[in-house]
């Protein structure tokens, strides 16, 4: 496993970090078995994962909870991060969130606190007030954000300074290579890249987009028109599917992995600090874990990039992959 600075609070974390949203069983997801949660923790940890990345929405704090009952005894060893949710960012609603975090992850500090999204109802200079008073107290080590585009980030920037910008980038949505990538190295703040195999697409699993479970095809890949769609647009699943056939065979023939070579093309690009992938099982801790360690050649990157370049420019800019720009993310 390698492993990289994030921001100024030192936090060494691993390229590739077990994000715990899946592993809750929900309706996006469908049923998770406990025990299998329990072995993908622990196998990312035999691995050399040392970063988990879960926020209290999560199954209503239930990834919380089992990610503390679990890392308990070994806290010092770990890197945590959580997620404070967007309705909670008034300043005592925000310390409130705080406290049931630490007492759901058994803990007495959080590594990195984030705003899960932007809330534009809430002044910006409140929340990180709050936030700092959390970090002065020794109750959180280091900010971060979610989902912040680039207006968000300009006016974060006046009311403080964080680590982090957690946001959707895979080989399938690459909108944040037209403008806020570079923000975000201005900023200093690393990217935490999450849903970097796009919801399992990158995974080989699916060749066709009615082969993807319908409550994971509500992304702006999919036409509006499916069934948990919150977007009204037509879509790009012919697209969408193209790009994955490509990536497929420049895999194919690299002798590569399209989800190990999916997650080292990420981690190839410019101020990624760690991908964020999913695990449901042991097996596929392992498998994630072992992309830190790929390096793959020019030619295979540059490949990966011309195969869903169309894709990418279809999409431009867009940030959000559920809803359209503007509405969440600006």
């Amino acid at each position: 496993m390698r492993y990289r600075t994030l921001g100024r609070a030192g936090l060494r974390v691993s390229a590739v970090a077990m994000g715990c949203w899946a592993i809750v069983g929900d309706r996006t997801w469908g049923p998770q078995d406990e025990k299998d949660t329990v072995g993908a923790i622990e196998a990312a940890l035999e691995a050399g994962i040392n970063f988990f990345d879960t926020a209290e929405m999560y199954g209503g704090g239930y990834s919380e909870d089992i990610l503390g009952r679990v890392l308990e005894g070994r806290r010092d060893s770990v890197v945590l991060a959580t997620k404070v949710s967007r309705e909670n960012l008034p300043p005592d609603r925000l310390k409130a969130s705080c406290e049931a975090s630490l007492k759901r992850l058994r803990t007495d500090r959080i590594d990195l606190y984030q705003i899960h999204w932007p809330n534009r109802d809430v002044p910006i200079e409140e929340s990180m007030g709050a936030l700092e008073e959390l970090r002065a107290e020794g109750k959180v080590r280091a900010i971060g954000v979610s989902n912040f585009g680039p207006r968000d980030l300009a006016e974060l920037t006046t009311a403080g300074r964080v680590e982090s910008d957690q946001l959707a980038y895979s080989l399938l949505w690459r909108g944040i290579e037209h403008e806020l990538q570079a923000l975000c190295a201005e900023s200093g703040a690393g990217i935490l890249a999450y849903s970097p195999m796009a919801q399992g697409m990158l995974t080989g699993k699916f060749t066709a987009a009615d082969d993807v479970p319908a409550p994971r095809a509500r992304t702006r890949h999919f036409g509006s028109w499916r069934e948990h769609c919150r977007h009204n647009e037509p879509g790009a699943e012919a697209e969408t599917f193209a790009a994955i056939e490509a990536v497929r065979a420049v895999c194919r023939e690299a002798g590569l992995r399209m989800s190990r070579a999916s997650l080292a093309w990420l981690l190839s690009r410019e101020g990624v600090a760690s991908v964020l992938a999913g695990a449901r099982n042991a097996e596929q801790a392992r498998n994630n874990a072992a992309a830190a360690d790929l390096d793959l050649s020019q030619d295979v990157l540059d490949a990966l990039t011309r195969a869903t370049d169309p894709l990418k420019e279809r999409f431009g800019s867009a940030l959000d992959m559920w809803e359209e720009d503007g509405k969440r993310i600006r």
